[in-house]
């Protein structure tokens, strides 16, 4: 559970947003705690600005065991020869500790469907000829899937996918595809708290941009929820079944169903965070619910600059 071509992954790591909204330093001080917390991986997303290399080489020069995940770096935010060449120094510079995530999104193209866009992406990106120095350790290559037609284009073109609000029913569905070698992350979201309006309210708060864009309106249908499931908000069923609220227990057991339906990792995004804050201390708690007993290191380990 969680080897990616060789590289551990651990069961479980981190997905935020959080850091979208902080400063450097700051960020610095959360993930070498939660490095030292024994966290084996911290996925960062393209989205309010931070572009996707340049945080996450940031993120590997603060720190020394944790794997940093671009989850996902956005095809049309830059052209395949600069990705291709910001991975290669990221593989090169951090050796085993950076994963190159990449997905559909950036300024929009029309007329150019997800699936056609991300494989002559690839197609592109596979072609190039580089004077760049290659990396000691393979730079390796995880795509966005949601789909059956991208999870294939994952397995035959990367080494696997990473799923984002799906059900652990498409978990399972997701690993009949990709085949038992292909590896899975799927992100989850989570949110402590246990009374059932407060939990909604806030899930339909984060859950709102998804449920009002076609693709992940088609996803969802895919999934079984019918069009009056996913209009207004989205049904009791549905925000429950892609919001894992309650306590501590109810929230752990439910991240365990994904590994049981075939996943090799689960990356964690804790939401109902306000912007500037941090999720460190649930961060905490799912550390210690959720990782090895040997895994906490203590901040004594790192040594003061």
């Amino acid at each position: 559970m969680g080897d990616l071509d060789g590289l551990d992954l651990g069961r479980f790591g981190i997905y935020t947003f959080d850091f979208e909204h902080q400063p450097a330093a700051r960020m610095r001080e959360s993930i070498q705690e939660l490095e030292d917390r024994g966290w084996p991986a911290f996925w960062i997303p393209e989205l309010a600005g931070r572009e996707a290399f340049t945080h996450a080489g940031y993120l590997l020069s603060c720190t020394r065991r944790i794997t940093v995940v671009n989850g996902i770096a956005q095809i049309w935010s830059r052209e395949a020869p600069w990705a291709y060449g910001a991975a290669l120094l990221l593989a090169d510079a951090y050796p085993g500790r950076h994963v190159f995530g990449l997905g559909f999104g950036g300024v929009p193209r029309p007329g150019i469907t997800p699936l056609a866009a991300m494989a002559g992406y690839l197609d592109e990106m596979d072609g190039l000829k580089t004077s760049n120095p290659l990396p000691r350790t393979s730079m390796r290559r995880i795509l966005a899937a949601y789909g059956p037609k991208m999870l294939e284009l994952a397995r035959d073109r990367s080494s696997g996918a990473l799923t984002y609000h799906v059900t652990v029913a498409h978990t399972a569905r997701a690993r009949e595809i990709l085949g038992p070698d292909a590896f899975l992350g799927v992100e989850h979201a989570v949110l402590f708290e246990s009374d059932p309006a407060r939990a909604r309210a806030v899930a339909r708060e984060h859950l709102h941009p998804y449920l009002n864009t076609p693709y992940n309106i088609a996803k969802f249908r895919r999934l079984g929820y019918t069009d009056e499931e996913i209009t207004g908000g989205g049904s009791d069923r549905l925000v429950d079944d892609l919001v894992f609220w309650g306590d501590l227990d109810t929230i752990v057991a439910k991240l365990r169903a994904h590994l049981d339906a075939g996943a090799d990792h689960v990356a964690i995004q804790v939401i109902g965070i306000e912007p500037g804050r941090s999720a460190m201390p649930y961060w905490r708690m799912l550390g210690d619910a959720l990782l090895p007993c040997d895994a906490y290191q203590g901040a004594s380990v790192r040594p003061t600059t």
